[in-house]
């Protein structure tokens, strides 16, 4: 009898604790799915609803609101809506922020047109939704005493309706160029034909593509320079390099997934089923906050030796980065700009592009700063801001502008 009861007591105890189990399992499971959703971005508003026709035609301006999110003292700011166009020519929509200083305008303004760098691929990542769209973006105050317009894009595909091309430099020219000239029909603001391009980063890779198709694509605006922060060049490569860090892991999935879906072509043979998986969750989500810290925790499910399982510089893979590399002639200044410290962008594969850019033509002045590293180098106090600055002023003033190359 006492065995009886004995065993019914480590019964219940065993029922108990499995039951505990249980509902301890059942709050994981709640857990994680509560943080799978509340790290999602959120969804973008009606603004960025294209009307149920628009135009066709490249650069329209669709709608367009008061914008005050981290505005600089001294200006105004508005978000628009307007027509631009995919790799194939067809038709899509875009949004952007303008920001235009009190000072009266003196004639026409000049644009700066920038082109930020990565902030994620998913429609909620668009820096115009974000709380600090203009956190890496250099000089934004001195922009404004200088009585620049500014005109940032958030590409096709983020805030819009759509996939958003990355790294893909033909769409991202559009984005930019199609901006510009959106932003222009505005009477009012007064913007205008003499454009210098900023970009940082997958920026700079955009600024330099806008460069190379401005003059088939808005030959109305006069490019008068290019100025690349840190740039995406060299992709294969500078992807492999990269992707040693946390950041870099997350480019590259962002790389694997936008590239998977815009070119059918690249298949399945460069990731494992499950590696592919993680990468489209970390896509979902982006770069710049807090809700990062899932994607970061995801990177921990990639194998240490990379996300691929064959080089990406092979096969069709590596026909579309290349096909992606900026290397066609731009017929404007540049500036190149590049942190000796990057961990994101290798500074010896950088010196190498410049080098062949340099052979084949193009006047590069290639300017390169000790101990900044990717992000520092457009943060503030950077030696580089003064620089960019002066040189953005000169190009504007029309003075001749000066080259490296002939030091390589």
């Amino acid at each position: 009898m006492q065995d009886e009861k004995n065993g019914a007591r480590t019964g219940g105890r065993g029922r108990a604790v499995g039951r505990w189990l249980g509902g301890l399992g059942l709050l994981v499971v709640i857990a994680v799915a509560a943080a799978w959703w509340l790290t999602l971005p959120d969804e973008p508003g009606a603004f960025y609803t294209p009307p149920p026709s628009p135009p066709a035609e490249p650069g329209v301006l669709l709608r367009s609101e008061a914008y005050d999110t981290d505005i600089p003292a001294g200006a105004k700011g508005w978000r628009i809506l307007y027509t631009s166009r995919l790799e194939d020519g067809s038709p899509t929509v875009a949004s952007a922020i303008v920001v235009l200083p009190d000072i009266p305008a003196q004639g026409p303004r000049p644009v700066i047109a920038w082109a930020h760098g990565t902030t994620g691929i998913a429609r909620g990542c668009a820096p115009s939704l974000s709380p600090a769209p203009f956190g890496g973006t250099p000089g934004m105050d001195e922009v404004v005493k200088r009585g620049w317009a500014m005109v940032a894009t958030d590409y096709a595909g983020m805030g819009t309706p759509g996939h958003h091309a990355y790294l893909v430099g033909q769409v991202a020219a559009y984005s930019v160029l199609d901006s510009v000239n959106a932003a222009r029909q505005m009477e009012d603001w007064q913007l205008g034909e003499r454009v210098v391009v900023w970009g940082h980063s997958q920026g700079g890779h955009a600024a330099l593509w806008t460069g190379m198709r401005a003059g088939t694509d808005a030959p109305e605006l006069e490019i008068a320079g290019v100025a690349a922060m840190a740039p995406a060049t060299e992709l294969a490569a500078m992807i492999g390099y990269g992707a040693r860090s946390s950041f870099g892991e997350i480019i590259t999935a962002y790389l694997y997934t936008a590239y998977h879906r815009l070119y059918p072509e690249i298949g399945e043979a460069y990731i494992s089923p499950f590696h592919a998986m993680v990468a489209t969750d970390i896509s979902r989500r982006c770069i710049l906050d807090w809700r990062a810290a899932w994607s970061l925790a995801l990177t921990r499910l990639l194998p240490d030796e990379g996300l691929f399982l064959k080089p990406i510089s092979e096969g069709p893979f590596g026909e579309r980065l290349a096909q992606n590399d900026p290397n066609g002639a731009i017929d404007a200044p540049v500036l190149l700009a590049q942190g000796l410290a990057d961990e994101v962008i290798d500074p010896k594969l950088q010196e190498g592009y410049v080098g062949r850019r340099c052979a084949a033509g193009q006047a590069i002045d290639y300017r390169e700063y000790p101990g900044l590293t990717h992000v520092s180098l457009v943060g503030p106090g950077s030696a580089m801001t003064p620089q960019l600055l002066a040189w953005t002023e000169d190009r504007f003033a029309g003075k001749p502008a000066s080259s490296t190359c002939s030091k390589r």
